[in-house]
């Protein structure tokens, strides 16, 4: 206890070791429901399942324990929601789907350099500097956007909406079984949700899944536990040459760039806000809490998996009284021990085939969920600023409807950016050499 106490300085922070391992294991029940999804998004780009669940426990853990030595702060991280859905369904997509047509191996090539420069970067305070010249009603365009794609992408994985010949999209066949298992899992998660339960997406997962087992939806796995934690590490994997060679590297490392640029920013401050760890409206020890993110994308894509960011489920474990790293430190431990559950998570992603289209209905109500949740930002932008409001509007209805996360964000930015010019709004010259740069991709790499 001592070593704790001169460690994390628990009694200067108003804490103690018991409701620090409380605050940490409630963070962990709250975002849990990663080591589910995870693997399914990543299996989308190719990654084998079980090489996306260690990757996403060991990189996940390697991130959280880094956040607590070094930063020691209560703020949990994992592969972030809407940068794996750009991974799986933009990055490494087909070209004839809209992708960028890189292989997964080129894509964690990607995501290991974004997490390298940002390594690199971390000293200078770079990222703040970005983040500074954005404004703040564009990062919610861009939040809400994302979450309006993942709530897509939900719906479609349970049956709920399909294609059309004339309208592009209509309700799928709500009496399919397979719609009626996502839309079980989607109610009860939403009640779980509004009745304030811990780990509400992880217990509707669990239901969803136990729900679709009992009717044959969901198979069930010979195993619950496995000795065999799936270690395949896939660094001497990644395709940096192909990665270089290609003439879509210039986008995705600047959307990867992008989006882990206000992401995790955004969440340590909300966060530590509301832990009360402020102080004159600055994080304390943000260089090194920005690095600890940074590392673990380089140890996250080295293995097998997506960006790893800061997430915003830590505010549950701030609210159970987490106030040091040791929070975070408790959150990496739980990461270690879910490694033998991975039998579990490939059976929750394994997908059914209804029509020729591949469904996951035990997963579509926690996206949907999450779109919900990131959608919510939508409150926060300036609707009654018609210049400012057009631009975001479009950034979040390009997203779902052209089904990249790239296109939402060039309209935003290059929207915002005549206006600015044409009615003589203040931007920072950054802003418009970025929009800029998406001018420029619309015009050679479209």
């Amino acid at each position: 206890m001592g070593t704790l106490e001169r460690r994390f300085g628990l009694t200067a922070a108003g804490t103690s070791a018991r409701t620090e391992v409380l605050a940490g294991a409630t963070t962990f029940l709250t975002l849990s429901y990663i080591l589910l999804v995870q693997p399914a998004i990543m299996g989308l780009a190719g990654i084998p399942p079980a090489t996306a669940y260690f990757a996403t426990c060991v990189g996940s853990a390697f991130a959280c324990l880094a956040m607590g030595l070094l930063a020691n702060l209560p703020i949990a991280l994992a592969p972030a929601m809407g940068h794996n859905v750009f991974f799986s369904l933009t990055a490494c997509a087909p070209v004839a789907a809209g992708g960028l047509g890189l292989t997964w191996q080129q894509g964690l090539a990607a995501v290991f350099l974004s997490g390298s420069l940002f390594v690199a970067l971390a000293a200078v305070r770079f990222r703040e500097r970005v983040v500074d010249a954005i404004p703040d009603d564009l990062k919610h365009a861009i939040a809400a956007g994302i979450g309006l794609l993942i709530a897509l992408v939900g719906l479609e994985w349970g049956g709920l909406v399909r294609d059309h010949p004339v309208t592009l999209v209509r309700l799928g066949d709500l009496a399919a079984p397979t719609s009626l298992l996502a839309l079980f899992g989607l109610a009860l998660t939403t009640v779980l949700l509004a009745a304030r339960v811990r780990a509400a997406l992880l217990l509707g997962i669990t239901a969803t899944v136990g729900a679709g087992m009992a009717v044959g939806l969901v198979p069930v796995p010979d195993a619950i536990v496995s000795t065999d934690v799936g270690a395949d590490l896939v660094l001497d994997d990644l395709d940096f040459a192909g990665l270089l060679g290609s003439e879509r590297v210039f986008e995705v490392l600047f959307v990867l760039f992008f989006l882990d640029l206000f992401d995790t920013v955004g969440t340590l401050v909300g966060v530590s806000a509301r832990a009360g760890l402020m102080k004159d409206g600055k994080l304390p020890r943000v260089g090194r809490a920005l690095l600890s993110d940074a590392s673990g994308t380089v140890v996250g894509a080295s293995l097998g998996t997506s960006t790893i960011t800061s997430y915003v489920e830590s505010a549950a474990g701030v609210a159970a009284g987490g106030r040091t790293g040791l929070t975070s430190i408790v959150v990496a431990a739980l990461f270690l021990v879910a490694l033998p559950l991975a039998p579990l998570a490939r059976v929750v992603g394994e997908a059914v085939v209804v029509d020729g289209l591949e469904l996951r209905p035990a997963l579509a109500p926690a996206l949907i969920v999450v779109g919900a949740s990131m959608a919510r930002s939508v409150s926060r932008i300036d609707w009654e600023d018609a210049g400012v409001a057009i631009p975001c509007f479009l950034t979040m209805v390009v997203m779902p409807l052209s089904f990249s996360i790239t296109d939402g964000i060039a309209f935003g930015f290059v929207g915002l950016s005549l206006v600015a010019l044409l009615t003589r709004r203040r931007l920072g010259v950054l802003f418009h050499v970025l929009a800029l740069a998406f001018v420029a991709r619309f015009v050679f790499f479209t």
